[in-house]
């Protein structure tokens, strides 16, 4: 069960890498009418939110830099122009932190956590459940950033 979760979450990663790449810097930036954010804040946040809902909640320090979690976590909106570098460096973060997730689990440094229910209404209690969750989440957070897309396309 385990894989095939941390598969579904690389696949769903990796659709929305490939909507990154077809899009140019400035369309990952715009946020058009009727959106209050773009297509690279969605995909910021859904690494912060991993970082928090299984790092912090447990107790533990985020792997990423703290300037994304100031910039992407929930509640946040785009304030500021993301460079291609700053593109490329979350691109590499998308799966990377992915992959330090299973092995950290794996050698069980999740042993603390502080329960959390979630906008969706929720309750996380482990950093297992947290880890169930990401499919549903990051799958809505890559499906607003298509339509933001398609939203850039008819224009």
């Amino acid at each position: 069960m385990e894989n095939y979760l941390f598969n579904t979450i690389r696949q769903t990663r990796k659709n929305f890498i490939q909507l990154i790449e077809t899009s140019t810097v400035e369309e990952l930036n715009e946020v058009p009418a009727g959106f209050n954010n773009n297509m690279i804040w969605n995909f910021g946040h859904i690494i912060v939110s991993q970082q928090l809902l299984c790092y912090k909640l447990a107790g533990l320090t985020p792997s990423i830099d703290p300037q994304y979690i100031l910039s992407y976590q929930k509640g946040t909106k785009p304030e500021k122009f993301i460079t291609a570098e700053e593109v490329n460096n979350l691109k590499e973060l998308m799966l990377n932190t992915i992959d330090e997730l299973a092995t950290d689990l794996s050698n069980n440094v999740f042993v603390n956590y502080h329960g959390f229910t979630t906008s969706y209404g929720v309750e996380l209690n482990s950093t297992a459940e947290a880890i169930q969750f990401f499919p549903i989440h990051d799958a809505f957070h890559y499906g607003c950033a298509s339509s933001i897309k398609k939203a850039l396309n008819k224009k």
